[in-house]
């Protein structure tokens, strides 16, 4: 349970730092994601979804 409230955390930071950093980008990068069809976007999703799985599958055993 603390390594999952570790990776909310981070998480929460991570989206911060950027949000602070870069709020015009992130405006703009948000625009254009209405412009990409839905199943591109859930396929995109899946992979990272994955991808972030695999990541902590790994570094877990």
């Amino acid at each position: 349970m603390k390594d999952l409230i570790t990776a909310l955390g981070l998480l929460l930071f991570i989206e911060g730092l950027f949000l602070a950093i870069f709020p015009t980008r992130i405006k703009n990068m948000l625009k254009s994601i209405e412009d990409v069809p839905s199943t591109k976007l859930r396929s995109i999703g899946t992979f990272f979804l994955l991808l972030g799985f695999l990541i902590v599958w790994y570094i877990k055993n």
